[in-house]
């Protein structure tokens, strides 16, 4: 249930992923800002999700023949700044 400051969701501080999660950080944290992302961290509780959204994430921007990686990286931009995202 969101609290009076907005939605929570619990994850796991950056500087605490061990086990499963350790050997993920390095693909998902934002080395601009030392830190990982809300919404990356917001799966530090299940390392299999947190693995999961990274793949299609990383097949997303990676490529097909309708749009080049250029094209996608734009439109990411243009969604985050509509959102006021950093990333």
């Amino acid at each position: 249930m969101a609290s009076d400051d907005g939605p929570w969701i619990e994850t796991v501080p950056d500087d605490e992923w061990e086990g499963d999660l350790a050997p993920l950080y390095d693909a998902v944290v934002d080395r601009t800002h030392g830190r990982v992302d809300h919404i990356m961290a917001v799966h530090s509780l299940n390392p299999r999700g947190l693995a999961a959204h990274n793949g299609l994430y990383a097949s997303a921007m990676a490529g097909t023949g309708s749009l080049r990686k250029a094209e996608r990286e734009l439109i990411a931009l243009a969604v985050s700044l509509e959102n006021h995202c950093h990333y």
